[in-house]
């Protein structure tokens, strides 16, 4: 056992290994309990008396003594920088533990000699942060919720932050970062500093409630951080994340671009064939089970800007009936159907929006009665337009991806049915936190389902009718 002298020789400190712990006002177990501890928790030592220390918790602030057994005795010499470093390599993969990890962390990086830090420590402490978001951001109740908020205070008291976000109606908690920053601007191995670019740029921690020039702004910051990683000497199931991940960043950023006349249609352009390439670009050999819902995620950003690479194309040259664009609202595009007749100033209809409208992936069916038309309201979500001519002149509806509100999916027009009765879609979603894909045979005067398969070659008018140039141009199918 230390005495008083040594402890206070050693420049040590005390680290609580066990939750609930007791720091009482005397030493003994009968004395009055003046606060609870919790793993992670750092204390002064001042000094030892039988089975107890006396310390004083500066997160607190508060006096009392607490049982030896329950603390960790930690020197903070550079001598200990080694033994504090291998116990926080343990903690990093140990969930759980994350609060008792966070304060090794913070011991090894007082300790250590500024020259011998590298991105490790910071490495570890990242991942550590951002696995206790993760739980605290789960349904936790009981005793479960009561430990990880005890945790997210010890977390705080060491100086990690994290965010908050309401998504769906729940709280989701993000860690800001600061770590993973740090990873990149140290020396670092290629895989701690994937991994650090992984954490910054994750689409679930993008704030909600930012700006659009905000947004298009952080989708830039995003896409150079991934872009500084070099993939030369990672094995290919990290190579396949960034890849993904670039993916989902590029495709936002092909339709912010579009919503930004001054870029011009090539800016357009090369971000929609940046995200389709590194789409493409998975080795489905080494995609692993744990990362479906981050692909099928990535192809939904994919196809919901996919017409983005035919930006500042000329509009289809479709006979009869075509769409002329023009000006509306501040910040809105007005669609007008026109033909021989009837030009943009005297339409057959009009219709506005603020989403982008992909005049390119306009589609008239051979009978000249119904067009399609992809109108893209959000960077994540695509919506079919369908003009179709009926007793009382034309009318327009709009098919979603799903009948949720706007989040993450796509639904495209797939080709004419012979008869002009029937139409054929492709849809792609995440509803429910649950994705679904789906070929459908649509009915022309209602657009109800009338049939629908999750494969195109299980749909025997699918299989037959759908258009080449659609099948040339999804990703629904891969």
């Amino acid at each position: 056992m230390l005495t008083a002298t040594a402890i206070a020789a050693l420049s040590a400190l005390a680290i609580v290994t066990q939750d609930q712990t007791a720091l009482r006002a005397a030493p003994r177990d009968s004395a009055p309990q003046q606060a609870v501890l919790w793993a992670g928790d750092s204390l002064e030592i001042r000094g030892e008396k039988g089975d107890y220390l006396q310390v004083y918790d500066h997160r607190r602030e508060r006096a009392g003594y607490i049982r030896a057994p329950s603390v960790r005795i930690q020197s903070l010499k550079a001598a200990a920088a080694p033994e504090l470093l291998a116990v926080l390599r343990f903690l990093r993969d140990t969930p759980g533990s994350e609060a008792l990890g966070i304060a090794y962390a913070a011991a090894y990086l007082k300790a250590a000699p500024a020259a011998a830090i590298d991105g490790e420590a910071f490495d570890a402490l990242g991942a550590l942060a951002e696995r206790l978001a993760r739980r605290a951001s789960g349904a936790q109740q009981g005793k479960a919720g009561a430990s990880v908020a005890a945790q997210l205070e010890v977390a705080a008291a060491y100086g990690v932050n994290m965010l908050s976000f309401e998504r769906d109606g729940q709280i989701r908690l993000c860690y800001d970062g600061d770590a993973y920053r740090r990873v990149l601007a140290l020396p670092a191995t290629a895989a701690q500093k994937a991994a650090a670019a992984l954490a910054l740029t994750r689409h679930d921690c993008v704030a909600p409630d930012l700006t659009p020039a905000a947004r298009f702004e952080r989708n830039n910051w995003r896409a150079e951080i991934l872009d500084r990683v070099e993939t030369d000497k990672l094995p290919g199931v990290l190579k396949n994340r960034l890849r993904l991940r670039k993916a989902g960043v590029w495709a936002s950023l092909a339709y912010q671009r579009a919503r930004r006349p001054e870029l011009g249609a090539p800016a357009v352009q090369q971000a929609g064939q940046r995200a389709l390439d590194e789409l493409a670009g998975i080795d489905q050999s080494e995609l692993m089970e744990a990362d479906a819902y981050a692909y099928s995620d990535a192809a939904m950003r994919v196809g919901a800007s996919r017409w983005a690479t035919e930006a500042g194309a000329p509009a289809a040259k479709l006979q009869k009936v075509s769409v002329v664009l023009s000006p509306g609202q501040p910040g809105e595009t007005c669609v007008h159907l026109v033909d021989a007749k009837h030009d943009a100033q005297n339409p057959l209809l009009t219709r506005c929006t603020y989403g982008i409208v992909w005049t390119a992936s306009a589609a008239l069916n051979p009978q000249g009665t119904a067009l399609a038309l992809a109108v893209q309201p959000l960077d994540t979500w695509r919506e079919l337009w369908v003009f179709r001519r009926g007793p009382q002149g034309w009318s327009v509806d709009v098919l979603p991806p799903a009948a949720d509100h706007p989040g993450l999916g796509y639904v495209e027009f797939a080709g004419w049915v012979p008869g002009g009765k029937q139409l054929l879609a492709a849809r792609e979603a995440r509803t429910e936190g649950r994705h679904k894909r789906s070929f459908e045979v649509r009915r022309m005067s209602t657009l109800e389902v009338e049939k629908q398969a999750d494969k195109p070659n299980n749909l025997s008018s699918f299989y037959r009718w759908q258009s080449p140039a659609w099948k040339a141009i999804t990703v629904s199918i891969r």
